[in-house]
């Protein structure tokens, strides 16, 4: 089991971003949100080489910090999304994905029924620091 995915031990990677903006020049973050529910399924960043291949494409493409090249969500999983909208902030350093998933759910983790979750399923308890999966 990996512990950050599955485990119910908050781990927060505070230094994701100082990493991310080090190794990745030239991105910003995307939030994404599903069209239908308006619930937010993930946080991401993008380049100019990733923005303009989700507007060529209309589908979601996005920059992977980790692996310093494009990201075409779903290429691997299956869980790809179709680009319905894009929105800018007001000081242009931020974006909003509006999608919407092919197939239902878009995380590369699965549930014990081995399907695709949303990337936001586990909830912090104030009560006693721990994470609660809401889709075991």
């Amino acid at each position: 089991m990996n512990r950050i995915e599955e485990g119910d031990v908050l781990q927060l990677d505070f230094s994701k971003l100082e990493k991310a903006v080090a190794g990745s020049p030239g991105i910003i973050p995307v939030a994404v949100q599903h069209a239908d529910t308006h619930e937010v399924i993930l946080v991401a960043y993008v380049n100019k080489e990733a923005l303009n291949k989700a507007l060529e494409t209309r589908t979601a493409v996005f920059w992977s910090t980790s692996r310093n090249t494009l990201w075409e969500k779903g290429k691997t999983s299956g869980e790809m999304f179709d680009l319905i909208e894009v929105r800018v902030n007001c000081e242009q350093n931020s974006l909003v994905y509006i999608v919407r998933p092919r197939r239902g759910a878009i995380c590369h983790t699965k549930n014990r029924e081995g399907e695709p979750r949303n990337c936001y399923y586990r909830r912090l308890d104030f009560e006693t620091g721990r994470l609660e999966n809401l889709d075991p």
